[in-house]
């Protein structure tokens, strides 16, 4: 089992063409905090998800998400 509880790296998305931070906590739950930030509810959901669909993030699919946390996992 790893020693850490939850890591973090900042890295530059080419999908919406800015930094985001990956997080993976030590259950290898992972999320990026670009698309946490603009995929919540509330009144901004319609311009959020318009948002989404315009820059190409790919939310829990992300290649970077799932790239980072399996290096993490498998060591």
């Amino acid at each position: 089992m790893t020693e850490w509880e939850l890591t973090a790296t900042t890295v530059y998305c080419d999908a919406v063409d800015e930094e985001v931070t990956l997080i993976v906590n030590r259950d290898g739950t992972s999320r990026c905090t670009w698309y946490h930030k603009y995929a919540g509810s509330g009144k901004d959901s319609a311009r959020n998800e318009r948002q989404l669909r315009q820059t190409g993030c790919k939310g829990a699919d992300c290649p970077r998400v799932i790239q980072y946390r399996d290096s993490l996992i498998n060591g």
